[in-house]
């Protein structure tokens, strides 16, 4: 038969019946009046072609074909219940369920091994998948579930997106150690303008935000490379006269070992403010409050 033109409902009954042995019992477990139950039974009997059950005296004895159906029965109701508890709860001691995030270089480097430490002592089974998105693509894999969350920048997404400051992080400029045209712990604007520079962009052209704020300046600077890593970036300027600007955060991280210098910006631009993402269907799900929670409570810590 066709299991799509049947009622499931019909299937509790079926299995309410054979616990209790009995209609008027079978029909208090279920909350209904016996007729109900009769006429539901009657409706199965149809559906499967069977009579399910023989009735002998107040008892309910189930037909051969009622004696198959329980173990599958049985074994289905109770994976379907476990689905529908686990949709409610989310135990992290347990879990094996997979969160996908939606991140850059960046953040990689600066959340994931944080959030590893507290799986590791949290969580043990779940797993994480870190994938580089779009930003034009970032709404509709949120919408369609193919991320659970996504930290970036600022962006224009639409209410539908929940969104949560998560971190706050100034620009510096990264310079080889004996850079000719550095000779000061200062870089000037003029130094700064004056060399060439290294642009770190997942887009293929258009301006940085580091440029679109030198130009509100009434600046402009000679990008000479543009790539898609920053540690990619920070190796070429270990070996060049090139200019890098990028977060300080995650410049302690990437020059570690390479002897670059860390300089502060020549001119005041603001803060670079990031954001965790989320859809809305997601936002009671435990499981997702719970990673967002951990992961907010990670960058918290850092700004304290």
């Amino acid at each position: 038969m066709d299991i799509r033109k049947l009622d499931l409902n019909l299937l509790v009954v079926l299995e309410a019946i054979h616990a209790e042995g009995n209609l008027t019992r079978a029909a208090h477990r279920l909350h209904l009046s016996q007729p109900a139950l009769s006429h539901a039974l009657a409706r199965l009997r149809v559906a499967l072609d069977d009579p399910l059950f023989i009735r002998l005296g107040n008892r309910m004895v189930p037909t051969p074909r009622t004696q198959r159906l329980m173990g599958p029965l049985h074994e289905a109701l109770g994976l379907i219940t476990e689905g529908i508890q686990e949709g409610a709860r989310f135990d992290a001691a347990s879990s094996r369920q997979e969160f996908t995030l939606g991140l850059r270089d960046v953040f990689e480097a600066t959340a994931l091994p944080g959030l590893l430490t507290v799986m590791a002592r949290e969580a043990p089974d779940v797993r994480l998948a870190s994938v580089r998105v779009d930003r034009r693509e970032l709404e509709s894999d949120l919408v369609d579930g193919r991320l659970d969350v996504a930290l970036d920048v600022l962006l224009p997404l639409s209410d539908d997106i929940r969104r949560a400051p998560a971190s706050q992080d100034r620009l510096i400029v990264v310079a080889r150690a004996g850079h000719p045209g550095i000779q000061r712990s200062r870089l000037s604007i003029e130094s700064y303008l004056a060399a060439q520079h290294v642009l770190v962009s997942s887009r293929r052209r258009g301006p940085g935000f580091e440029d679109q704020e030198l130009a509100r300046l009434g600046h402009r600077r000679q990008i000479v490379l543009r790539c898609q890593h920053y540690f990619a970036a920070c190796r070429v300027v270990a070996e060049t006269d090139y200019l890098l600007t990028m977060p300080a955060q995650y410049a302690a991280l990437a020059n570690a070992g390479l002897g670059n210098r860390l300089l502060e910006m020549p001119v005041p631009i603001p803060a670079m403010d990031v954001y965790l993402y989320w859809h809305e269907s997601r936002e009671t799900d435990p499981a997702n409050r719970w990673l967002r929670e951990r992961l907010l409570k990670l960058f918290a810590n850092r700004r304290a």
